[in-house]
């Protein structure tokens, strides 16, 4: 713990800033004004969840699903080259739900069904999202933390060293807490199975990215919390890269292979999502080059993707 009462006060100021302006202009303030801290703060992160989860899953579902479809999902759109008729092609632009695959490979625009069956597992999930960002806040503003509110307070230099192994140690805490998820039996069984029912290209989407039975997403964000306990962490930066997981998870489920070394991009999680063995890490494929579970998605030519 570092900084004392001053430092408590400043966290606890911040939250209440964060609750005013996401709740403010959202609800009355007779509402959420009267209620004890805990509860407002609990409340913001629960609207500020579902509105970071639908707005960044319909945005890039717009974008990668209709408006851009022909660029990043062209197995699917490139119809005539399967000479199809002009019937089929009017119902894949007219009808979401009806998708004409590449028959080679099966990549398909996921269903409307499947989008919002991974909606529902979201939706049962973010309450309690909500409630482990309120307990993450809850023992920052008590001081049980290495947290500091100000990048002054350590300096500029310090700050970046501090970010960095902070990111090192949530890479190396995520890439594990992942890898136990699996090959714990019961874990797997009782709780990361219910994400891993999205196996497939066509029933991936940037929906599926807070679809997990609830203790599973909190588990995965354990390594956030845990590693402000070892090193301290500017206050402000960890909450942004909280609320950055819930856009990162919608990314790396739209089957779209950015080909970024090295980013552990949506071409690696998907290898993942039909192997099960492989590409556990979270930003960078730095973890499981070192422990072996690396899998890349090589692209031989446009037409075929490979794994090597």
């Amino acid at each position: 713990m570092i900084g004392g009462e001053d430092f408590k006060a400043l966290f606890v100021e911040e939250t209440k800033f964060y609750n005013r302006i996401v709740l403010g202009p959202i609800l009355p303030a007779a509402v959420w004004d009267p209620l004890p801290h805990f509860l407002q703060t609990w409340l913001r992160n629960y609207v500020a969840a579902v509105l970071l989860y639908f707005v960044s899953g319909l945005a890039w579902s717009f974008v990668i699903y209709y408006w851009k479809r022909n660029l990043y999902v062209p197995k699917v759109l490139n119809v005539f080259e399967f000479g199809l008729s002009v019937m089929i092609v009017q119902r894949c632009l007219f009808t979401p739900s009806f998708c004409v695959c590449n028959p080679k490979f099966s990549d398909c625009i996921p269903s409307n069904r499947a989008m919002l069956l991974q909606i529902i597992v979201a939706m049962k999930a973010l309450p309690l999202y909500a409630l482990y960002v309120t307990f993450d806040e809850y023992v920052v503003e008590n001081g049980w933390t290495g947290c500091f509110p100000r990048i002054s307070d350590v300096g500029l230099q310090a700050y970046l060293g501090y970010i960095i192994i902070y990111l090192c140690l949530c890479e190396f805490g995520i890439y594990w807490m992942h890898r136990l998820l699996h090959d714990v039996k019961p874990l797997y069984k009782y709780l990361h199975a219910t994400h891993h029912i999205y196996n497939k290209q066509n029933t991936l989407s940037p929906f599926a990215g807070l679809a997990f039975h609830p203790i599973d997403g909190i588990l995965q964000a354990a390594p956030h919390t845990i590693s402000m306990f070892l090193v301290p962490t500017h206050f402000t930066s960890h909450m942004v890269l909280f609320f950055v997981e819930g856009l990162w998870t919608a990314n790396i489920h739209d089957c779209i292979h950015g080909k970024l070394w090295p980013v552990m991009g949506a071409g690696y999680h998907t290898i993942h999502h039909t192997t099960y063995r492989h590409n556990y890490g979270h930003y960078t494929i730095f973890m499981d080059w070192l422990f072996g579970t690396l899998r890349t998605p090589a692209v031989g030519d446009e037409d075929e993707p490979k794994i090597s």
